[in-house]
């Protein structure tokens, strides 16, 4: 049945994004005539980023991939309004419990459709004349579910228990080594799995540079990007079932209990810094469990959207 409905899903958003695509020229020459600018209500609020996400899984096989991907950094203050389905600039302050400026580097939608595995929030915070970058928000959602969890961590290198079926070839007993450094004229976050079987058997990893384009055109700058994101995900995951990767049924028809062990497990870890705020919740709430080390990570799941739910 899930078959049926992914078929159904690619097929209604095909049709969509065909239509809007042809629509789109028409868009692009009526803001061109306007006053209005077409990037987020301001070009100084958005820097835009091109470069490539690469993976590699050494076991129980090798096989690794790379694709061209082009981001968003949006200053969520200067924005005026927050970019549809993320946080506010003040929610995002008030969950990193920081006072300065907020940037989320993500993907916009493109003709109807949106495709995020991985959105993260930049919180600084504002000493005098220094800004420095002090928290990270990081939003990950699964294909094709659209499952989303959200999680503080620390930029600079932490360790998270795995919250989230992202992929049908990885079971939950992972845990996530993540890290990034502030943006700039470059971008890079890189995450490892940590698997108490298979060990660090899987790196993914971002990075790409600002560029400038002499027109600053927002919407034929990503379009189709959250479409080709889309087709390398599926491409390479029927690739690794051919290659007799095992396939893993979603946990929450085997174990309706992996939230809450995933909290249990990240309660048990040691990082470099506790992360203890909480984030505003997003349709199933967060919740939360303090572990023998003191530390106290708030996960924010959002259940699958219709029909996956």
């Amino acid at each position: 049945m899930e078959a049926l409905y992914l078929l159904c899903s690619i097929m209604s958003t095909s049709l969509t994004s065909l239509l809007l695509s042809l629509l789109l020229p028409l868009r692009l020459l009526f803001r061109r005539l306007s006053t209005q600018s077409a990037v987020c209500g301001g070009e100084e609020a958005v820097s835009l980023y091109q470069g490539a996400v690469w993976h590699e899984r050494r076991r129980p096989l090798h096989h690794s991939f790379r694709y061209a991907v082009r981001y968003a950094l949006i200053d969520l203050d200067h924005a005026p309004r927050a970019p549809p389905d993320h946080l506010s600039a003040d929610q995002a302050r008030s969950a990193a419990e920081t006072n300065g400026p907020v940037f989320l580097l993500t993907i916009p939608p493109s003709v109807g459709y949106e495709q995020n595995p991985l959105s993260l929030y930049y919180c600084y915070d504002v000493e005098g004349s220094t800004c420095n970058l002090r928290k990270c928000i990081a939003e990950v959602t699964n294909t094709p579910w659209g499952e989303r969890v959200s999680f503080l961590f620390n930029p600079n290198s932490d360790l998270v228990a795995k919250p989230l079926h992202v992929s049908p070839f990885m079971d939950m007993l992972g845990n996530w080594s993540i890290r990034t450094k502030a943006p700039g004229d470059s971008i890079f976050v890189a995450i490892s799995v940590q698997h108490p079987n298979l060990g660090d058997y899987f790196t993914a990893t971002l990075r790409a540079k600002r560029i400038s384009l002499l027109e600053n055109d927002y919407a034929l700058f990503f379009w189709l990007m959250p479409h080709k994101v889309a087709l390398w995900i599926y491409w390479h995951a029927l690739k690794l079932w051919w290659k007799g990767v095992p396939f893993i049924q979603h946990p929450r028809y085997s174990n309706p209990e992996y939230r809450h062990e995933a909290l249990i497990r990240d309660s048990k870890l040691t990082c470099p810094q506790g992360i203890h705020n909480d984030l505003p919740h997003e349709g199933s709430g967060s919740d939360s469990v303090k572990g023998m080390n003191g530390r106290n990570r708030c996960f924010t799941w959002r259940d699958a959207k219709w029909p996956w739910c």
